[in-house]
């Protein structure tokens, strides 16, 4: 019994060791990562989840709203490469209380309108929204989902989900792409992808134009809005605000130097 274990074991550890050397990359920040999918595949994946997501929630009919929110964007995903996504990115407003947003690869952008309340002006917004973006950049959809693949969910899965056009339906899947909440495994993983979010979406909001030192009010914001109630950062997958903030004017000094080299200053208005 045990040999046979055994045998079962160095043949899994040697399957788990085979994909993980062969589909290493490092992240925009030089970071290792493993990434066991192609991103044609991610992109499907973000294309079906942010398709479920639009047919379960409100989308909001503000045209103002809807014009602010999209003229961010464009300004934001200007300066994203061809690599990351070379089509027409796709900005949706949903009408829904929750102080948040996402990017989804296949060229998805989300706004919940409870975020427009926090975020008081269109540099707040795009500190948001550069940080969901940089996710994107950074394959962090695609990290999460192969990780979640070599505890568990299998890759077989991730093609019978994606075959049936479940992929809004699989809890893990969506987790994946940042749009759940895992514990466990992941939740060390999760800070890390939220830290260099923080410096990719800094570093590119500062390059469309919108001024990098509001991304520190946004979390001082952020701190008050939730009136003390965060989470300890241990058992959250996001930095604590404070600890946001100290990364944030950590990378500040560059930042400025993008925004100072901008050569556009967008006026987006609510």
């Amino acid at each position: 019994m045990n040999f046979t274990f055994n045998r079962f074991a160095l043949a899994s550890l040697t399957v788990i060791t085979t994909l993980t050397l062969s589909s290493c990359a490092t992240s925009p920040t030089g970071r290792k990562q493993v990434l066991l999918f192609p991103e044609s595949q991610l992109s499907e994946m973000g294309v079906q989840a942010f398709a479920g997501m639009k047919e379960n929630i409100k989308i909001s009919n503000k045209p103002v709203q809807n014009d602010y929110v999209q003229c961010i964007a464009d300004s934001i995903t200007a300066h994203v490469s061809k690599d990351v996504f070379a089509g027409v990115w796709e900005v949706v407003v949903f009408d829904d209380p929750q102080v948040n947003a996402f990017a989804l690869p296949g060229g998805k952008i989300g706004v919940y309108t409870g975020l427009l309340e926090v975020a008081v002006n269109q540099h707040q917004v795009a500190a948001v929204m550069g940080h969901e973006v940089g996710h994107v950049i950074a394959h962090h959809g695609n990290e999460r989902v192969s990780q979640s693949t070599l505890i568990g969910i299998g890759q077989e899965a991730v093609n019978v989900a994606l075959q049936t056009n479940e992929v809004a339906s699989s809890q893990l899947i969506m987790a994946g792409l940042g749009l759940g909440f895992q514990y466990g495994v992941t939740m060390p993983f999760g800070r890390k992808h939220e830290s260099e979010a923080d410096e990719i979406g800094l570093e590119l909001m500062a390059k469309a134009g919108f001024n990098p030192l509001e991304s520190v009010e946004l979390w001082k914001n952020m701190a008050k809005a939730s009136g003390g109630n965060t989470q300890p950062e241990f058992f959250s997958t996001h930095p604590s605000p404070a600890t946001r903030i100290e990364d944030l004017q950590a990378n500040m000094q560059a930042a400025l130097a993008s925004y100072k080299a901008a050569d556009k200053r967008p006026n987006c208005q609510k």
